[in-house]
C-alpha cells in the first residue's frame, strides 16, 4: 500500500490507521474512541492492532492507499507495517515497543525510547535534519510523513545495530531519562499509588529543576521524564506534588479504547476548580483543560505559583471528584461520535 494523504483518501479506498474512518475506509485498525476495527485484532497501540491483522491468516482486504488524519509515533509506525510490512515485520518487537513508548510513555526496552526521541526531534524545526521545506509545508503532517517514512528502515537498523548516526538526536533526552530512573530508583523521586482512584501521587524534591522534553510533536518542561514516571506506575491519573506546586493530568490511556484493562473514565473538572478556587485565599488561579480533546489535560495553577492547600485536601478533592462529578469523556461510548 503507498501512503495517501487523508484529505485525499476521503474519495479513495483505502485502510486508515490509528484515526477515525474515512467513507472511502475499507478497514479501520485503530484504538481510537468508537472505531471500527475487528474485534479479533484490537490491541492496545495501533501498532500493535494492525501487526495483529497482518498476521490473520487467509485472504485479506486489499485496497491501494493507507492513510491517517494526524503524525506521531504509533501513526507512523502503523503506516509503514502497511506500506513497508516486509522490513516492518524484521522490526516488529521494536515498533510495538517503541509505540507504546510514543503514546502512553511505557518504557519496555531502550532502543524503543530512543526511536521515540528521534521521531520527536525530527519534527523539531530547532533540532531536525529535514529539510526546511517540511516545516514551510501547507500542510505539515502530509509533509512529515512523506519525509520521515523512508528515513525510518535507516533509522530502525541505526538502533538494532547500536550505530550513533542518529545519537543527536536522542542523547539529551535519554539522559534525562536515565537521571530520572536513577533518581525514582534511590527514592529521591517517589510514587504512591492509592489504587481505589487509580491516582498515583509524584513526589519530586523542590530543588530538583525542570529540563525540556519533547513529547506528543510538543516542547514542555519536565522535572523528572514522563516516561519514567509511566513506566513505574499503571495508574492513569498523576498528581506530580513538588513543595507546594501540584499538577494533575490525565494519562492518554484515558482518551482510548484500551483493550487489555478497562481505565478509569475522566471526569469534568469544573466543579473541581471553582472548589479549589474557592477554598483558595487569594484570586482564582486553578484551571483546567478540556478532557474531551486533550490528549494529557491537566489540572494546575494559571501562573503556576504554588498552592495555600496542604496535599491532604487537594487529594480528597480530587477523589470527591471523581466519584461525583460527571463522566466527560467515555471512549467505549458509541452514542456519541469520535472527535474528528
Amino acid at each position: 500500500m503507498r501512503f495517501i494523504p487523508y484529505a485525499e483518501a476521503r474519495r479513495q479506498p483505502n485502510i486508515v490507521v490509528d484515526g477515525a474512518p474515512l467513507p472511502g475506509s475499507l478497514l479501520t485498525l485503530s484504538h481510537w474512541p468508537n472505531n471500527e476495527s475487528p474485534a479479533a485484532v484490537r490491541r492496545d497501540t495501533s501498532t500493535a492492532t494492525v501487526f495483529a491483522w497482518l498476521d490473520l491468516p487467509g485472504p485479506k482486504i486489499t485496497a491501494p492507499y493507507v492513510t491517517n488524519n494526524h503524525f506521531d509515533e504509533d501513526g507512523l509506525f502503523s503506516v509503514f507495517a502497511l506500506s513497508e510490512p516486509q522490513q516492518a515485520l524484521a522490526a516488529r518487537e521494536l515498533l510495538i515497543a517503541a509505540s507504546f513508548a510514543g503514546d502512553f510513555g511505557v518504557v519496555r526496552r531502550r532502543d524503543a525510547a530512543r526511536l521515540c526521541f528521534i521521531i520527536e526531534a525530527l519534527t523539531d524545526p530547532g533540532s531536525s535534519i529535514l529539510p526546511a521545506a517540511v516545516f514551510a509545508a501547507p500542510d505539515r503532517v502530509v509533509a512529515l510523513y512523506q519525509a520521515v517514512l523512508p528515513l525510518l528502515p535507516a533509522i530502525i537498523d541505526d538502533l538494532q545495530q547500536g550505530s550513533p548516526r542518529f545519537g543527536a538526536l536522542w542523547a539529551a533526552q535519554d539522559a534525562h531519562l536515565a537521571a530520572s530512573e536513577a533518581l525514582l530508583a534511590d527514592g529521591t523521586v517517589t510514587i504512591e499509588e492509592l489504587p481505589d482512584i487509580d491516582l498515583a501521587i509524584v513526589r519530586i524534591p523542590s530543588q530538583l529543576r525542570p529540563q525540556p522534553v519533547r513529547r506528543y510533536l510538543e516542547d514542555e518542561q519536565a522535572a523528572v521524564h514522563p516516561f519514567a514516571v509511566n513506566s513505574a506506575t499503571a495508574c492513569t491519573r498523576l498528581l506530580r506534588v513538588q513543595g507546594q506546586h501540584y499538577e494533575f493530568e490525565y494519562r492518554y490511556e484515558s482518551w482510548l479504547q484500551i483493550v487489555s484493562r478497562r481505565v478509569p473514565l475522566r471526569v469534568r473538572f469544573e466543579n473541581l476548580v471553582e472548589r479549589l478556587n474557592a477554598l483558595e485565599a487569594g484570586p482564582p488561579q486553578w484551571m483546567a483543560d478540556e478532557p474531551m480533546t486533550e490528549i494529557v489535560p491537566r489540572l494546575r495553577r494559571r501562573d503556576g505559583s504554588p498552592s495555600a492547600l496542604d496535599l491532604d485536601t487537594l487529594i480528597a478533592e480530587l477523589r470527591t471528584a471523581f466519584n461525583s462529578a460527571p463522566v466527560a469523556w467515555d471512549p467505549y461510548d458509541w452514542s456519541k461520535p469520535g472527535p474528528a
